[in-house]
């Protein structure tokens, strides 16, 4: 069986042209992405990259599901990256998370290391696989105020009064990615713009799916375990350290629900069965955007998460073997 890199080269991959091999792990919440990345990476002698916009925040632990101590793999620590990198309340944001992803990424290639790329918010993912430079240029409020009450047809019209080098991978499927279409094509008339070099990426990109009922019901699971591991004790540590309520909301269904339910706005039981249909809904517009992906030209290869772990490992690192070989 091949492991680790086997494309490893102390030199810059933008200057040698070697594109190492890299794995990435994706998949909606609750399916079992940390557990199955953390045994490649121990199998492949590899490290974690995590893409969880939420991970990155200390003290943030049970409620962003961190799942430290699953970081283990036959006896021996799995190092991890881009999780505890910055306080509650900071914002961050896709761009950031790139330049931080690619400084990890070029420290690993370095080593001769092969990246485990592993979490479940797609946008994070798919910037990288795509190289999205674009997401790094200002909202215009004012532009928006502006283009919000146009319909669809009128926003066409619009972003076509563009050069059409600015307006060449505009979205033109819905008014919202429109409206940001326009916003961009015109920062980009108004400003140089200069694209990032970045390294080429070579992944095998894995996609854990469940059929529904199972997704719940791990869904659900799971969220009593959170509770019961004192979820909503860590929410009010949190609002303790002066993180605002605005803030805590902002992190997500988990932190929103447990503070309005220490608010007094929910009572226990209607907390879990909000927040358990809330997560549920999500994991649900997770696998749309993994699908979106999909058209967008990112190969997936979708593995069965229901499977008994090793074995699911097991075919995994054979699918593995045979992609590097085809290489």
């Amino acid at each position: 069986m091949l492991t680790g890199n086997p494309f490893k080269s102390n030199e810059d991959p933008l200057k040698t042209g070697i594109i190492p091999p890299m794995i990435i792990v994706l998949g909606a919440t609750a399916s079992g992405k940390t557990r199955l990345a953390v045994s490649l990476a121990g199998a492949l002698g590899g490290e974690i990259i995590s893409a969880d916009s939420r991970q990155v925040f200390r003290g943030m632990d049970i409620g962003t599901g961190k799942d430290l101590s699953e970081y283990v793999s036959n006896g021996r620590p799995v190092s991890y990256h881009l999780i505890d990198i910055r306080e509650p309340g900071e914002r961050y944001h896709v761009d950031a998370y790139k330049e931080d992803f690619y400084r990890v990424y070029a420290d690993l290639n370095a080593r001769g290391v092969l990246p485990v790329l592993c979490g479940g918010t797609g946008m994070y993912v798919h910037s990288i696989l795509q190289n999205h430079d674009l997401t790094g240029i200002p909202v215009n409020q004012s532009l928006r105020e502006l283009l919000l009450p146009m319909d669809t047809a009128a926003l066409r019209r619009r972003l076509s009064a563009y050069p059409p080098e600015l307006t060449a991978h505009a979205d033109l499927s819905s008014h919202k990615r429109l409206v940001r279409a326009i916003e961009i094509a015109h920062f980009r008339s108004e400003h140089p713009w200069v694209r990032n070099e970045r390294p080429a990426l070579r992944p095998f990109v894995i996609g854990l799916s469940t059929g529904v009922p199972s997704r719940r019901a791990r869904i659900l699971q799971r969220l009593s375990a959170r509770l019961e591991q004192g979820m909503i004790g860590e929410v009010q540590a949190l609002l303790f350290r002066g993180v605002s309520r605005a803030q805590l909301e902002f992190y997500g269904l988990e932190y929103k629900f447990v503070t309005a339910y220490l608010f007094n706005e929910l009572s226990y039981d209607r907390l879990v069965e909000r927040l358990g249909t809330a997560i549920c809904q999500f994991a649900k517009r997770q696998m749309t955007f993994f699908r979106k992906m999909e058209k967008d030209g990112v190969w997936i290869n979708w593995f069965d998460a229901e499977k008994d772990s090793d074995e699911l490992s097991e075919e995994i690192l054979m699918a593995y073997d045979t992609w590097l070989s085809e290489l």
